[in-house]
């Protein structure tokens, strides 16, 4: 995977100060991202490819400090080098509890995880599994707010809203060396695999 640096932002990327709307793509391990920053330097979103297609596709970039900076970290994080984001995030839209559970969420360190159980439990709300799952799914911010590091009771995948979905996932635990149960061989992408990290390149699924 190339550097991030100034040549593999867009070429059509237009330059913007940090009080404009901006977005920035780049290419990485699980397809293209985007990192989408408010007017504060604040990241807002990001959005791993689904069908080859991201949100501003056709659009020319406006790369900012913050952004490049995001993109810097990701970069390094993929590459195996840094297990923990320093970039500063906007206060994602949702209700108080779609918050506490980001929140919770955002507390899992790299390399371990959480059910929807005993997240609903340190919410406050015992039993509230299924909306916890509701509100992971709805995280706007993955990878920076892990929500891929939340598993079902015994371990297992349950589904991930980002990129393609539960392949996705697994090659985030497998890149982090989470224990889990992995999806199937025949959902299984190799493709997923091509990376510049050692621990990545060596990632195999985990045993159950």
């Amino acid at each position: 995977m190339k550097p991030i640096n100034d040549s593999t932002i867009d070429s059509a990327a237009a330059p913007a100060a940090e009080a404009e709307f901006a977005f920035v793509r780049f290419e990485s391990p699980v397809g293209r991202l985007e990192l989408t920053a408010n007017a504060g330097g604040e990241i807002v979103a990001v959005t791993l490819e689904s069908d080859g297609r991201l949100p501003h596709d056709g659009q020319p970039e406006r790369a900012t400090t913050s952004l490049r900076a995001a993109a810097r970290q990701l970069q390094e994080y993929f590459a195996g080098t840094r297990t923990l984001f320093t970039v500063r995030l906007a206060t994602p839209d949702g209700t108080e509890f779609q918050r506490r559970v980001w929140q919770r969420i955002a507390d899992i360190p790299f390399g371990e995880h959480a059910t929807y159980g005993q997240i609903a439990l340190d919410v406050g709300k015992p039993g509230a599994g299924r909306a916890v799952g509701a509100a992971v799914a709805a995280n706007t911010q993955p990878l920076l707010i892990g929500c891929h590091r939340v598993l079902g009771v015994s371990g297992h995948i349950t589904g991930y809203s980002q990129g393609q979905g539960t392949v996705t996932k697994q090659w985030l635990l497998n890149h982090e060396g989470t224990a889990h149960r992995p999806v199937s061989d025949s959902q299984y992408q190799p493709r997923l695999l091509a990376t510049t990290s050692s621990t990545t390149s060596s990632s195999s699924p985990a045993a159950p």
